[in-house]
């Protein structure tokens, strides 16, 4: 069987009221389109924000591949696709936590800084993946210790020294990160609900099976492809003066 005929087989599966299937397509074509956007927009900047913007791309380009896959999963067996969700997300949360520190580096930043947000994401994402599906009695204890991960990325960003960072750099950078935090503050906050109602003996009944992949795929989408707007503004913005 080619390719092609795979992919066809694959999408005659797919209900047209298959609204799960739909925002799996739909996020696809998204965060590829973002892609194709932050890197044809590369030659613009100077070496000082092309990274950041390169970044961006990245970040919605590992996200449009996984989606391909996890649209063909959902059309093949009607589960959601939690294997390939948490493989997206170990690749691009931490991808999105070094934009904090390549944005903060006009004030100085240190690689400390990198290797922090770094680790807080990856042990918030291993330890989600634990609790949900390797050592689903403890999902508590996981969930747990991945909200606190998650939390501690939020403190860094509002109080600690991320935050100052981003007062001594002021003006467009400040704003930015200003931003960035509120979509780590409120965009991320999906994902931790998602987590209690996707596990057994937390908030599962809660939600229809299939719905909480509704809303991660448009989260993912506002948050990733948000990311990098901002990030492409700041860039914008800074060229000019």
């Amino acid at each position: 069987m080619t390719n092609f005929t795979f992919i066809s087989a694959m999408v005659s599966k797919l209900s047209p009221t298959d609204y799960v299937g739909f925002t799996f397509f739909v996020g696809c074509m998204a965060m590829m389109a973002a892609s194709a956007f932050f890197f044809l927009s590369l030659s613009q900047f100077d070496k000082k924000w092309r990274t950041s913007v390169l970044v961006s791309g990245l970040i919605t380009f590992i996200a449009a591949v996984h989606y391909f896959y996890m649209r063909d999963y959902w059309a093949a067996f009607g589960e959601s696709p939690t294997f390939f969700r948490y493989v997206d997300w170990v690749l691009t949360v931490p991808l999105m936590c070094v934009e904090f520190y390549l944005i903060l580096k006009v004030a100085g930043a240190k690689q400390s800084l990198l290797w922090k947000m770094i680790i807080y994401s990856v042990i918030m994402l291993i330890t989600g993946y634990l609790g949900e599906v390797v050592y689903t009695d403890m999902a508590a204890f996981w969930g747990f210790v991945s909200g606190a991960a998650y939390f501690a990325i939020v403190y860094e960003i509002w109080l600690g020294s991320a935050s100052k960072l981003a007062a001594a750099a002021g003006g467009e950078v400040l704003k930015a990160h200003k931003i960035l935090c509120w979509f780590v503050l409120v965009g991320w906050a999906i994902y931790p609900l998602g987590y209690m109602m996707g596990t057994t003996g937390w908030y599962n009944g809660i939600v229809p099976a299939g719905n909480i992949d509704v809303a991660y795929n448009i989260a993912d989408a506002i948050n990733k492809i948000g990311f990098g707007l901002v990030i492409y503004t700041l860039a914008v913005k800074s060229q000019k003066d």
